[in-house]
């Protein structure tokens, strides 16, 4: 009872709605590349700019999500959200022609921008201060707890029934999920931050893009995002190359990284609230870095796994306060506006299985050698990010004590 009271329960709720669609989402879109191969017969250049769409539309779309969350508020954002991204789902379900995949693929991408944003700031609006480290904490471990059970409910429907069925479940459950939070915000009385009717999006995007804080904080996580993408692109294809029953070994990889994440999320989250964000990011960033040189070295099923613990722990320390900061640094009226310009972090994620590729192809032996120091390289710009804003704090502390003696 202690721990149900510990947030709001409308926090509860949107947490447990993650863990909900993220369950939904991790149904399909692992397996959307196979649907594509065998359903449409799509070639493999199609089936990447498929895939790399919703990647590009998310990065793209997340500053205009958020932009329209502050100034539409939360609740009208969310649920017109969660109504289109299950027509969407549908769409995945009933097209037969490849260009319109695309389209409904961009769009998915949209609707994700749009719909993290609005969701992390109506949690930040019914949380205080002092308990947000936890409360991304917390949606970090929801989203892994999805992982696990999603894709085996994937494989476990897809084994049973028609190869379009898992799209059309998820559909149903972002539309449930719709209706619940339709009877969920008329119980609780939403306190709506909205900017000025004046601003528009293009003064928005200027107030964005001159705060060098957020700009290094950007840089930083697309060093990330470009290191970690490696998870989902070269590895698989650098375990098959060097060791016999390479996808077994990388089946192996993925349901360790989930199992670690919800086994260490909780202590891990603890002990980061004892330290300071970035002292936790930095943490995370060398065992980031630490997990894929250990890749580069390893020559055994055993060395990947060490290394994929010491990664995930990287995972564990970093993700959470990746967004921690963004939030730290946003004014109270502009939240969702710059989590959801947060998502530009997301471009190296679509950069990433371009450069790994190119790697794996000429340098193969140097690949994680050489991400794990651009992933170093991002301690750079998110070290310069935090003292630009300690130097904001004092000369805001000092300026308050002259005008106090005045």
């Amino acid at each position: 009872m202690k721990l149900l009271s510990y947030f709001h329960p409308i926090v509860w709720i949107i947490l447990t709605g993650t863990i909900f669609t993220r369950i939904a989402s991790f149904m399909t879109i692992p397996f959307m590349a196979i649907y594509l191969q065998n359903e449409l017969g799509a070639s493999p250049l199609m089936i990447g700019v498929t895939l790399g769409i919703a990647q590009l539309c998310s990065t793209f779309g997340g500053f205009i999500g958020g932009y329209f969350t502050d100034k539409l508020g939360r609740k009208f954002i969310i649920l017109m959200t969660v109504f289109i991204w299950s027509a969407v789902f549908i769409g995945f379900a009933t097209v037969r022609v490849i260009g319109l995949f695309i389209v409904l693929n961009a769009l998915n991408g949209l609707c994700r921008s749009f719909f993290e944003p609005a969701t992390q700031a109506l949690m930040i609006d019914f949380t205080e201060e002092k308990k947000r480290r936890r409360l991304f904490s917390f949606r970090y471990t929801a989203i892994n707890i999805a992982a696990v059970i999603g894709p085996l409910c994937g494989v476990l429907i897809s084994g049973m029934s028609s190869a379009r069925i898992p799209f059309l479940i998820t559909a149903s459950m972002y539309a449930i999920y719709g209706v619940f939070l339709i009877f969920l915000f008329k119980k609780y009385e939403m306190s709506q931050q909205k900017l000025a009717e004046t601003q528009t999006i293009l003064q928005m995007f200027k107030v964005v893009v001159t705060d060098k804080k957020l700009l290094y904080l950007l840089a930083g996580g697309i060093l990330i995002n470009l290191g970690y993408s490696q998870f989902d692109s070269t590895l698989p294809q650098y375990i098959n190359l060097n060791i016999e029953n390479g996808v077994k070994l990388y089946s192996v990889l993925i349901t360790l990284n989930a199992i670690v994440v919800l086994v260490l999320q909780l202590p891990i989250g603890i002990y980061t609230e004892r330290i300071s964000i970035i002292r936790s990011l930095i943490l995370g960033i060398i065992f980031f870095s630490g997990g894929l040189f250990s890749f580069g070295l390893a020559h055994s099923s055993w060395g990947f796994i060490a290394g994929m613990v010491i990664f995930t722990i990287g995972e564990i320390f970093a993700f959470p306060m990746m967004n921690a900061l963004i939030e730290e640094i946003a004014p109270a009226t502009q939240k969702a506006t710059y989590l959801g310009a947060s998502q530009f972090k997301n471009f190296g994620g679509f950069l990433g299985p371009i450069f790994g590729g190119w790697l794996l192809v000429h340098f193969e032996a140097q690949l994680y050698f050489v991400i794990a120091v651009i992933i170093l390289m991002s301690i750079i710009f998110y070290h310069t990010a935090f003292l630009k804003k300690t130097n904001e704090v004092r000369m805001e502390g000092t300026k308050q004590a002259r005008q106090h003696d005045v």
